[in-house]
């Protein structure tokens, strides 16, 4: 079957989804924030972030896997490429998504941001004025973060638009045309790559690497982009073989799943390489302003730390290090389940323990003046002497400083793990993505009878 069919019964089970996410946003807006941080709104603001940079990103991955192929003259794929198509128009959401929150963050209605707290930027401000974060703020602004946002995600956008309308027109031609389609699709997708590769860099650090905004570390696109890869993966054999269970999708075999189990399998282990080289460089450095990114993590969400490590590397490893598990409907749905799981909860790793840190220097702000000043000269103290000397700083920094690190280590359910609330948001985008990519199925053929490459796709043997 070439022309599917979006059913009744899965658009109210995603639109039922959609309504358990705005329930969970919603109640995370009212209720969600701990109570010393009431009234921010930190935990709905950073649930909103995250699943919108997650979904964004396995559209945008989509994107350019589907440009890097088409540019290595690859084929293997074609049969189930308008897969890939669906989930790349997702950035159509993604861009609505994300510049609603470039706009919430130039118009300063969340503190997500150090960066964006006014005074840090201010040299007549001795409480909060932050030289550090001067040096980086011709990057780090609001201005640039509203701009930057929409200008790549627009052009993003036009990208997958044009790709999407060069292979379903690729369909009504043949012969001389379809070959002069097919170079077209070569040719925008050879531009979109460099393209790609740069501005994703941009959005990452903009997006989720400047919530730690005295860090750095030159291999963090790298490991988030990985991330966003390996989910992508996951949710292609999901979506893949529920169609195939429902009669769609015929000419992929067992093949095609072999080969995306495989990519599974190998860049799980590439994204635990560059986790570990992160964080190896970063320790035998001993660098304060790298240091602190992870001592945080260690000591304060080691569940989140070492989770991370056990679901994204560990499982799939063990599960997929065999051949045929790579060829079995149950085990890769199983696997794929986890490591999407898993990479959702990497990104919450990312962006909770920064987010958390920033809301209690609003608060502490906001609620005690003067003393939080001297804090927060201590606290970047410790920055600049490194993690070991952290704690030997903040001793004298006043019991408010140190109240909100006591506040920051305890078990604060959104921020050390994940909760209902979290999960119901996850459910809520996930159910979104689904419709989204269903109704773009439901546009256009499932195979691309005209591409030069079906051919060799359908015959396609690992």
């Amino acid at each position: 079957m070439n022309d599917f069919t979006f059913t009744g019964r899965e658009r109210t089970t995603f639109i039922g989804m959609i309504l358990v996410g705005i329930i969970s946003l919603v109640a995370t807006y009212f209720m969600g924030d701990p109570m010393e941080l009431h009234g921010q709104h930190t935990r709905f603001w950073s649930n909103l972030l995250h699943n919108s940079v997650f979904f964004t990103g396995i559209s945008f991955i989509a994107l350019f896997m589907l440009s890097a192929f088409t540019t290595a003259y690859a084929g293997w794929h074609t049969v189930m490429k308008r897969i890939w198509e669906a989930f790349s128009l997702f950035l159509v959401v993604g861009f609505c998504l994300m510049g609603f929150f470039a706009i919430a963050t130039w118009m300063g209605w969340h503190d997500l941001y150090h960066w964006n707290m006014d005074g840090v930027l201010d040299p007549n401000n001795k409480e909060l004025y932050d030289e550090i974060l001067v040096g980086k703020s011709a990057f780090l602004n609001k201005n640039w973060y509203l701009l930057g946002t929409i200008i790549i995600l627009g052009i993003w956008v036009l990208f997958a638009l044009k790709l999407r309308g060069l292979s379903v027109g690729e369909d009504t031609k043949g012969g001389k045309n379809q070959f002069e389609t097919h170079y077209s699709i070569r040719w925008w997708s050879a531009i979109f790559m460099p393209i790609a590769a740069f501005s994703s860099a941009a959005l990452i650090w903009q997006w989720v690497m400047s919530i730690d905004s005295h860090w750095y570390s030159t291999m963090f696109a790298w490991y988030a982009t990985a991330s966003w890869f390996v989910s992508m993966l996951a949710m292609t054999l999901m979506v893949l073989i529920y169609l195939k269970s429902r009669g769609y999708f015929e000419k992929v075999t067992p093949e095609h799943l072999h080969d995306i189990g495989k990519y599974l399998f190998a860049f799980s282990i590439f994204w635990t390489y560059l986790w570990f080289s992160q964080y190896m460089l970063i320790w035998y450095a001993n660098v304060g302003e790298e240091t602190i990114y992870f001592h945080t993590r260690v000591n304060e969400y080691p569940v989140l730390f070492y989770g991370n490590l056990v679901v994204n590397f560990v499982l799939p490893f063990l599960i997929l290090m065999r051949n045929d598990t790579k060829r079995k409907y149950g085990t890769l749905i199983f696997v794929s389940v986890i490591v999407f799981l898993g990479h959702w909860w990497d990104f919450f790793s990312m962006i909770k323990p920064g987010v958390l840190h920033t809301a209690h220097e609003v608060h502490e702000h906001h609620g005690h003046g003067a003393d939080h000043g001297h804090a927060h000269d201590k606290v970047s103290d410790a920055v600049h002497h490194g993690a070991d000397h952290a704690h030997e700083a903040a001793h004298g920094a006043g019991d408010h400083a140190a109240e909100a690190g006591h506040h920051a280590a305890e078990f604060l359910t959104g921020f050390t793990i994940p909760g209902f609330l979290e999960l119901g948001t996850m459910i809520g985008f996930l159910g979104l993505f689904l419709f989204f990519v269903f109704s773009r199925l439901n546009s256009a053929s499932l195979e691309p009878v005209n591409d030069p490459f079906l051919e060799e796709s359908i015959h396609h043997h690992t």
